[in-house]
């Protein structure tokens, strides 16, 4: 029987048996910039220490994993901050990014422990930063075996958080409705969760109505004066669509991968234009927010803008590392770009602090990850070197390519510190 595309993408992803909560996860069938490299979670640390320092060095540093898959990202951080067996860690470095107050390779328990504010003494020495940090993963999923000890698994955000909350190519995939503009107004898409076949149902709530309004106007409609976020709040400086190539990122691309184009199945009704409505990743993103007492919550994921937005929207899915029709019977992923200026209004509004989103690669490259490629000099003196360098450098150049994960968007919310010194470029 039809029903409302929401509901649908929530039995299908996190349902029993559901595609994010059995078998071997995400991993098994896209890749994201978690598993691309290593660059990218040394790019993380960075922007922890910095966090960190504008915190005050707190007694417990919180990082919060939302989406944590099976606990890909967290592991990667915990081999890198902590170490093996609590020797220093070395491993983890990209080669591209140099190390730094602070870096890796100087938060052993002993060696990274300074004086409290700085100064020299001989006691009241504050703990490393290995030492202090509290590494949370957020997934429906059962934990993972040989999941390392260090990493808490719980189903839900905790609160209180002071540090860093991250979540990567986590809110693509909270439900949504998706609705179709026709000659009486919108109307919610009715889906069968077993053949993906579409129907139009009935009108779309008033809550969706004014979402859709302000966020997503049909193509009849002219922007509303209303739709931009207060500019007291927020500071958006990321570039347009076209600009940024984020798109191509797991990519939907409009019509041509929407499920009533894949041969066989069913053409879906529709009239002008067709929309996924954005308000449940809006409160997610916002409760999300709210968990955190004092520190950074960043989003990354890819999506749109108001002005950009895909005339018949993005819905689609991926199994075993393929692009696939969207049918919602728990076998594939079912992923819709995410509409990042609305999400970032709604998290703007609980945190009372400007926002930041730039494309990822500015990002990355603000935190280290250039991808430039190696000396050529260094081929004579150091071979060996070279080569495991110029890996490296292919490494960060997929994570910072724009018409790829690079196109990826970052959005950063500071809660009770100052914007600039967790991103300043």
């Amino acid at each position: 029987m039809p029903i409302r595309w929401r509901d649908a993408m929530n039995q299908a992803l996190y349902g029993p048996g559901g595609f994010f909560v059995a078998g071997g996860g995400p991993a098994a069938h896209f890749r994201t910039s978690v598993h691309a490299s290593p660059a990218f979670t040394t790019a993380l640390l960075r922007l922890l220490t910095e966090v960190d320092a504008a915190l005050g060095h707190p007694s417990r540093l919180d990082v919060v994993d939302v989406g944590a898959g099976r606990g890909e990202l967290l592991r990667a951080l915990v081999g890198l901050a902590v170490g093996v067996s609590g020797e220093p860690a070395h491993s983890g470095r990209s080669g591209l990014i140099p190390a730094w107050s602070g870096s890796p390779e100087t938060l052993t328990p002993t060696a990274s422990a300074r004086p409290l504010g700085g100064e020299p003494s001989s006691g009241n020495v504050r703990p490393s930063l290995a030492e202090r940090i509290r590494f949370t993963a957020v997934e429906y999923a059962d934990r993972p075996e040989n999941l390392p000890e260090e990493i808490n698994w719980t189903a839900e955000i905790p609160d209180g958080i002071t540090g860093l909350l991250i979540a990567t190519e986590w809110l693509d995939n909270v439900p949504l409705d998706v609705a179709v503009h026709t000659a009486d107004g919108w109307r919610y898409v009715l889906v069968d969760p077993d053949s993906g076949a579409e129907t139009i149902g009935e009108p779309v709530t008033p809550d969706d109505l004014d979402w859709l309004t302000t966020w997503w106007p049909s193509l009849t409609s002219s922007p509303s004066a209303t739709s931009d976020p207060d500019p007291g709040l927020t500071s958006t400086d990321a570039t347009s669509g076209s600009e940024s190539g984020f798109r191509a990122a797991r990519p939907a691309q409009g019509s041509s991968l929407t499920a009533r184009s894949w041969p066989g199945c069913p053409e879906t009704p529709h009239g002008n234009h067709r929309a996924e409505i954005g308000r449940p990743r809006d409160e997610a993103w916002a409760n999300a927010v709210r968990k955190i007492s004092r520190g950074l919550a960043v989003a990354v994921d890819y999506g749109h803008l108001r002005d950009e937005r895909p005339v018949d929207g993005t819905l689609t899915g991926y199994r075993g590392g393929r692009q696939v029709p969207p049918v919602p019977d728990g076998t594939s992923d079912v992923t819709a770009h995410v509409a990042m200026d609305s999400v970032a209004s709604a998290g703007a509004a609980v945190a009372r602090c400007a926002y930041s989103m730039v494309p990822q690669r500015e990002a990355l490259r603000a935190l280290g990850a250039d991808g430039g490629r190696p000396p050529l000099s260094l081929a004579g003196t150091d071979p060996a070197g070279y080569v495991r360098a110029l890996a490296a450098a292919s490494a960060v150049a997929e994570l910072t390519d724009p018409a790829g994960l690079g196109g990826h968007l970052w959005l950063r919310q500071p809660v009770g510190i100052p914007l600039g010194s967790v991103v300043a470029r």
